[in-house]
């Protein structure tokens, strides 16, 4: 011992430690969440895979809400994984997914893309045209619309049990509040804002030219059935 220090010496043939190139310390973020966050996040994600949307005024869904608004990086960060946009709508209470890819884009069929226009059209003469703040209209006045700006050479209206599943799964994604009520043309439909981010027209022409495009479809039809009937 000289000075109070120690002198180690290695073996002539003892080998130096070498470093791997890939070993690394795991950086901080998701995967090192406590785990009752993680499954915190893991139901938001399926939620919004699911409905596209969290809504905090739903009492099964505040809580959840008010977590997403607090670790909104976190849900961000996992959404993008799973080629999602994510936004919180503040005024709404609800947090939105947007698809980035066409394969996450919902496939509707026709009588339910008919019906979801409607329901924006409803819902923007209400907010643009007469400056209300909310937008309700009844089931019967959904067919009249459907009727006259849509399908004006329809007979008579969409089959209740048709335009009852289209409802519903339109208030799955948080895009209207629907209320069913006996006879089933006096139900209540709120139309909420978050359909104009679903189906985003920039004005009522942008929605009238996608509303002839059906109007077109629907004369094609209906004259090659006329020109298949036997004399």
């Amino acid at each position: 011992m000289l000075g109070g220090t120690i002198f180690h010496h290695k073996e002539v043939n003892e080998p130096a430690e070498e470093t791997s190139a890939f070993v690394t310390d795991a950086p901080p973020g998701l995967l090192n969440l406590p785990e009752s966050e993680r499954d915190r996040l893991c139901e938001a994600l399926q939620i919004l895979l699911a409905a596209g949307s969290i809504n905090g005024i739903d009492p099964n869904r505040t809580a959840l809400y008010h977590w997403c608004r607090q670790y909104f990086d976190w849900l961000r960060e996992i959404a993008a994984l799973a080629g999602l946009d994510v936004a919180i709508l503040h005024e709404e209470r609800l947090v939105q997914a947007i698809p980035r890819t066409a394969s996450l884009r919902l496939r509707l069929r026709q009588d339910a893309t008919l019906v979801w226009l409607a329901l924006w059209y409803a819902g923007d003469m209400r907010w643009r045209d007469e400056g209300q703040d909310q937008a309700f209209l009844s089931v019967a006045e959904l067919n009249d619309l459907l009727q006259d700006q849509l399908l004006p050479d329809s007979v008579g209206p969409m089959p209740r049990g048709n335009l009852r599943d289209i409802l519903r799964m339109a208030a799955r994604y948080n895009l209207i509040r629907f209320e069913a009520a006996e006879p089933f043309e006096e139900s209540g439909i709120e139309v909420l804002p978050a359909i104009r981010r679903i189906i985003p027209f920039r004005d009522v022409a942008a929605w009238t030219e996608t509303a002839a495009t059906f109007q077109r479809e629907a004369d094609v039809s209906e004259n090659n059935e006329e020109g298949e009937e036997t004399p």
